[in-house]
């Protein structure tokens, strides 16, 4: 397994803020402070490196943080800055506290096979969005994507981390 497949991805470079090097930052944590807890970000995805959050504030609109460039200095100059605008910023997966019981990390999610309360195959988690009530499974089964709420109880009635399965009621023409 390489190491950017043990990564997670919290977040995202928006764009830059002020001319001291300062970024934006989009945050896929709740609550979106959440990703200042880390403080070694990799940048990028196999071309990336390991930055180090030299400075953070939250503020109304999201996150501005100073980070450390490839050498490990503090990014001071704007147009260095602007050259991280849409990285990711992932962790260690191992520096994620374990989800709590009946909580899983969307990470975790993606690739899991998703079938119907009646077996049926409904498709391959390829992704996870969120449409401001709740989290979204994105499936697919290589000729149809499937939108499919995650609603435990109603909806997801059962997740197996360990054989890589979820169960929904939910049905195939839905």
């Amino acid at each position: 397994m390489s190491d950017s497949a043990r990564r997670v991805t919290l977040g995202r470079v928006a764009g830059v803020f002020g001319v001291k090097g300062w970024v934006k930052i989009v945050s896929n944590t709740r609550p979106a402070e959440n990703l200042l807890k880390y403080p070694l970000w990799w940048l990028g995805a196999d071309d990336g490196y390991a930055s180090v959050l030299v400075d953070a504030k939250a503020q109304v609109n999201g996150i501005i943080a100073q980070l450390s460039g490839r050498d490990g200095q503090p990014i001071t100059d704007r147009d260095i800055a602007a050259r991280l605008v849409g990285k990711d910023i992932s962790v260690d997966r191992t520096e994620l506290p374990p989800a709590p019981a009946g909580s899983y990390y969307w990470a975790d999610l993606i690739g899991m096979s998703v079938v119907s309360n009646k077996d049926e195959p409904l498709g391959m988690v390829t992704g996870m969005m969120e449409n401001g009530v709740q989290d979204v499974l994105v499936l697919s089964d290589g000729e149809v994507e499937r939108l499919i709420p995650f609603v435990q109880g109603p909806i997801i009635l059962s997740v197996d981390t360990e054989a890589r399965r979820i169960v929904a009621d939910w049905a195939p023409d839905y």
